[in-house]
């Protein structure tokens, strides 16, 4: 079997992004630019994968060494031209045989069919280099791939083509597949171009014709070799891949009431039968199940949510997880380190903040729960508060099972309140409440007769005085 190896080249500095970041780290449905492409390069089974980082390389280095441990780099420093680049990794390759597929950091959309495709075509043909070409209508910019009884003849950079050429629109993706043993001498070969005296890989492919070794194409859809050069193709690229997304849980039963609205990264898993209404925005690693339904303006980041789970209206839940047959809002917010339980209820404008919210409870209107664990069946009055912070520290409410917390409530942690205790609407509970006991802490109640009426008249002859 041939060995595979896979370069990516991600050193340049992206200067039309205008970002202090490094271009191929700028993220696309959750993911940066070079995780996609690494993406589409994992089913090679590849022996080794390299990336060639040049501008901000720490930077790069560190991220995507960060997720993937089995990454090698290389720097080019400087940075002159793609041939240049290849030939930084000679270090790293040198005395490996097999093919050598090599990707570009900034070409998100690039398929694991198609590299497989141009792997396999590489090697089924005894072809020394393999390009991925594409027909695209606005060919501007792009070297024009040149043809003669068929075969590519040569590569035709933009700057040098005639008319005629010009008017081609089969291009080069600037993806390729090389024959590693004679590779790097023939990169040495390659000549300089330019007042920066710059090699380009397009320069192999003539020497290669030249020397009578066999160049080869692979022709890919007009969208997989789209480059992110500036924000605007970023979002181009961004809207490309949310469709294939869209499609792709479509097709395994997932109802989207409007695909232009749903905004849903790749890492996103989504159950059948699942309604996703419109503006809906699912982020990270979120995991949703089946026959849950999402309303409009529902966002969910690396969030787990179980079956027939409900999601009202521009609920946000974030780094939480939701056991099966919850409901939730509208305008609920679950925040980081909360779990609610199986059929409990969070309803609007609550919020919870590392809280447990058991099975069955539910917490229906304008209470914040933080720092909580609130067991199953209890029940949170509307404008329920637990008081957490004290000005330096964070301290624990806990709720027990069956317990009944009226309206207006504020308990100040550290406080238990024991199974099946009632507190009293609009107490504020400073001490822990026994099981099955009935908590009052409010002030009495004391009414001046007549008080309101002398206060009117007084009011009323001020007023014509």
């Amino acid at each position: 079997m041939i060995e595979r190896h896979v370069l990516v080249l991600a050193a340049g500095k992206g200067t039309r992004m205008r970002s202090s970041r490094p271009k191929v780290l700028h993220r696309l449905a959750g993911c940066p630019l070079a995780e996609h492409v690494l993406r589409a390069a994992d089913p090679l089974g590849a022996g080794s994968t390299t990336l060639v980082v040049g501008h901000q390389g720490e930077t790069v280095e560190r991220e995507l060494g960060a997720v993937r441990g089995d990454l090698s780099f290389v720097r080019q420093e400087p940075q002159l031209g793609t041939a240049h680049a290849v030939l930084q990794a000679e270090a790293v390759l040198s005395g490996r045989r097999g093919t050598l597929i090599v990707l570009m950091g900034d070409a998100p959309l690039v398929s694991s069919r198609t590299t497989q495709a141009l792997a396999e075509t590489h090697e089924r043909t005894g072809a020394s280099a393999t390009v991925l070409t594409a027909t695209i209508e606005r060919p501007y910019g792009y070297g024009r791939i040149v043809r003669r009884g068929g075969q590519l003849a040569e590569v035709v950079e933009e700057a040098d083509a005639t008319p005629e050429q010009r008017t081609l629109r089969e291009v080069n993706s600037g993806i390729y597949a090389f024959d590693l043993a004679p590779l790097f001498a023939a990169l040495r070969a390659v000549p300089e171009a330019g007042p920066k005296r710059e090699r380009y890989l397009p320069g192999i492919l003539r020497r290669y014709r030249e020397e009578g070794l066999t160049v080869e194409t692979v022709v890919a859809a007009a969208d997989e070799i789209r480059g992110i050069n500036s924000r605007h193709e970023l979002a181009e690229a961004g809207s490309l891949m949310r469709h294939r997304k869209n499609e792709e849980m479509m097709a395994a039963g997932v109802t989207i009431i409007d695909p232009a609205t749903a905004y849903v990264d790749v890492d996103v898993e989504v159950g059948p039968d699942t309604v996703i209404h419109p503006g809906v925005i699912l982020e990270g690693r979120t995991s949703i199940g089946a026959r849950c339904e999402l309303h409009a303006g529902v966002r969910i980041v690396n969030a787990v949510v179980g079956d027939d789970v409900t999601v009202n209206n521009h609920s946000v839940i974030i780094d939480a997880e939701i056991a099966a047959a919850a409901r939730i809002g509208p305008f609920a917010h679950i925040r980081p380190g909360s779990t609610v339980g199986e059929k409990a209820r969070v309803g609007n404008f609550v919020e919870l903040k590392k809280a447990t919210l058991g099975a069955g409870s539910k917490a229906g209107h304008l209470s914040y729960v933080g720092d909580a664990a609130v067991g199953a069946g209890a029940n949170i009055g509307a404008g329920t508060i637990t008081c957490n912070f004290d000005g330096s520290v964070k301290h624990r409410t806990t709720i027990e099972e069956d317990v009944f917390i009226g309206s207006g409530t504020q308990l100040v942690a550290p406080v238990t309140v024991e199974r099946g205790a009632y507190v009293a609407a609009g107490s504020c509970i400073t001490e822990d409440v026994p099981a099955d006991a009935l908590a009052v802490a409010r002030g009495r109640q004391v009414n001046k007769e007549g008080r309101a009426a002398a206060r009117r008249k007084k009011d009323a002859d001020s007023a014509r005085g």
